[in-house]
């Protein structure tokens, strides 16, 4: 029994309280939210303290895009709370005992953390408040079934997407909790550093923040989710839900999301309640094997040789700039360093481009995508470049090598994403922005030519992996 789970047992022996406190993590809202609703059930007619710890082990490494959205979505979770907000900033296994000590609270309310970082501190932080005679009370998590709950019948847990969606779907979303009392108590007496002012975001522009903008994003797109089906692999046309980076701070719960689709049965609906088990798959995933966040899942391909050095690194730096002279490439890249977001169609697209033509591991592009996204999330983001890269769980095969011309013709027929992203071709009409190199002028932009010949690398990419197998 982990320390959460042990200090939860002993809630019922606590002497009651006046006051609790709340710590909010990934969980930036007040609607649909199991571990707010403990917390005020545990003041038992006292105040409820709102916390948000600026951790540096989690700030530092985070880009500038993800941490303005962090930022701003504090700032509209305080405005929800009438400014009642506190923000500390270190070490949570000493600000959070201080918190709970400097108001008396006995409880310390939390929604689970499933990541490996977020389950280490989280012991760590009830170890230190049990020594205080204090306990750490998780209810809930940021998934709508907690990550280790979905298992096969021996009990072990799922290696492969479908058979886990299925056993999702058995056990089903639960319904979303009550809604929070209008006469909640906030405890306000306690000075904290508030919310920094939001990083240098340079050219990148964010939407909208915070549990409104969720809320109204998610309806805008509930009224075209039947054609999610058909325009989710389009990035050239408003097809994707663009809830990605709500659901990573909890400004909306995935709960809510499948609650509202409940009775649904278009395609388009079923394949976006699927997205969403996709999520907690790769969640789970990373609750049973943690060190998947930065390790082969399957290690079969530890040998393939990958390309290191001077030329390699102006190539890396090309793929970032969105400058490798494939058009469906570098507008997905230049799209990610413009809005901290990228389609996922590009995703796929853009790992393939950097395991597979430039032979470089995907642990440089994971590293990348997560200092670049808004919407930066471990589990989703390693393991979906360990799919592509044929290492993980469900891994497209590392043989299936995407073609950056044809995904492009493909999936941006008519050349609008690639136009609208990449002004150097924005004078090619409909698919001839995929080839600037067989239109006349194609180049009288300062376009760059192709940095690799695909042909080429797809053929070594594949002798490579060959070598790797042994075969």
């Amino acid at each position: 029994m982990d320390p959460i789970q042990r200090e939860r047992s002993r809630v019922d022996t606590v002497a009651d309280v006046t006051d609790t406190v709340m710590w909010f993590r990934r969980d930036l809202r007040t609607s649909d939210h199991p571990a707010l609703l403990a917390a005020v059930a545990g003041a038992d007619g006292g105040s409820v303290l709102p916390l948000f710890v600026l951790d540096d082990h989690l700030l530092t490494p985070a880009g500038a895009p993800r941490t303005a959205w962090l930022f701003r979505s504090l700032r509209a979770l305080s405005a929800s709370l009438d400014g009642a907000l506190l923000v500390r900033r270190g070490d949570p296994v000493d600000v959070v005992p201080a918190v709970a000590a400097e108001v008396g609270a006995s409880h310390v309310h939390v929604s689970a953390d499933a990541g490996p970082y977020g389950r280490r501190r989280d012991a760590a932080v009830a170890k230190a408040l049990v020594a205080d005679g204090r306990s750490l009370v998780a209810t809930g998590s940021p998934y709508a079934i907690g990550p280790g709950t979905v298992v096969k019948k021996d009990g072990s847990p799922f290696a492969v997407f479908t058979p886990f969606s299925r056993a999702w779907g058995e056990i089903g979303a639960p319904r979303p909790a009550r809604d929070l009392p209008d006469d909640v108590r906030w405890v306000r007496r306690l000075a904290g550093v508030g919310v920094p002012e939001d990083p240098d975001l340079g050219t990148v522009t964010l939407p909208p923040v915070g549990e409104e903008a969720a809320r109204q994003r998610f309806g805008e797109f509930l009224d075209a989710v039947d054609a999610y089906d058909e325009l989710r692999d389009r990035p050239d046309r408003p097809g994707t839900s663009q809830l990605s980076a709500h659901l990573k701070y909890g400004e909306v719960h995935p709960r809510t999301l499948v609650e509202a689709l409940r009775g649904s049965t278009s395609p388009g609906a079923r394949t976006f309640r699927t997205e969403l088990v996709w999520r907690e798959f790769y969640a789970d995933v990373l609750w049973h094997r943690p060190e998947t966040a930065r390790e082969y899942y399957r290690p079969e391909l530890r040998t393939m040789r990958f390309d290191h050095g001077p030329a390699t690194d102006e190539q890396v730096q090309a793929w970032k700039a969105g400058r490798t002279g494939f058009p469906f490439v570098d507008a997905g890249m230049r799209q990610l360093a413009a809005e901290g977001w990228i389609h996922n169609r590009l995703r796929m697209v853009v790992a393939s481009f950097l395991v597979k033509d430039l032979h470089v591991d995907w642990p440089v592009g994971a590293r990348h995508f997560m200092q670049a996204l808004r919407d930066g999330d471990l589990a989703s983001n390693n393991h979906g470049w360990q799919w592509t890269a044929g290492t993980g769980t469900d891994a497209s095969p590392f043989f299936r090598v995407f073609n950056p011309i044809t995904q492009g013709q493909k999936f941006d027929p008519d050349g609008a994403y690639v136009r609208k992203y990449v002004p150097e071709l924005a004078h090619l009409a409909g698919k001839a922005a995929h080839t600037p190199w067989d239109a006349a002028g194609g180049y009288d932009h300062g376009y760059p030519e192709p940095i690799v010949d695909h042909k080429e690398e797809r053929v070594e990419a594949l002798d490579r992996y060959a070598e790797a197998r042994g075969r």
